[in-house]
């Protein structure tokens, strides 16, 4: 699954991260690698931008480049 399909509350460890050239460099930059674990923390009232918990803070991130992250779940 990607990051933009997980519910409010739940958390997930990256698997892979998507995108090309700038856009792969931000997120990888912005702490977005594999093997971390994230947690969607809110989303906007119209659904976009999503704000994350990774690495002890808070991120938030478009939906579209959300939809790049693939993650997969963890239990609590």
């Amino acid at each position: 699954m990607t990051l933009d399909e997980l519910k409010i509350g739940s958390s997930a460890v990256i698997t892979a991260v998507g995108g090309d050239g700038e856009l792969r460099c931000r997120l990888l930059d912005m702490g977005l690698i594999p093997h971390t674990r994230v947690t969607l923390q809110k989303v906007a009232p119209m659904g976009d931008p999503i704000e994350i918990r990774v690495r002890g803070y808070e991120l938030t991130l478009r939906v579209e480049e959300a939809k790049k992250i693939e993650v997969e779940g963890v239990s609590a």
